[in-house]
């Protein structure tokens, strides 16, 4: 019998996570400076968005990844092969 292979680790959806608020952070603060004209609220209102909408979109990763629904079937002797070549290509 095959194994199938749906899980993304944690890791991942973390540094996803990560690169998605950083985005996030340089783009709220344009924004609010554009429309105040004041860096200290543009800061301010970066600083207190991000810190909530960040755990949120990592508890939001999460979900969605124990969620099967779109997810393509990958075979356990695939992903050995890929795992091995992309560790050893380093």
């Amino acid at each position: 019998m095959k194994k199938y292979f749906f899980h993304e680790r944690w890791t991942r959806s973390l540094i996803k996570a990560v690169s998605y608020r950083i985005l996030i952070i340089i783009l709220d603060f344009i924004i609010v400076y554009i429309l105040s004209g004041k860096i200290e609220i543009a800061f301010w209102f970066m600083m207190i968005s991000n810190i909530y909408t960040s755990a949120a979109y990592f508890v939001h990763e999460r979900v969605w990844n124990s969620i099967n629904w779109g997810k393509a079937a990958v075979n356990e002797q695939s992903n050995n092969l890929s795992t091995n070549k992309a560790g050893s290509e380093g």
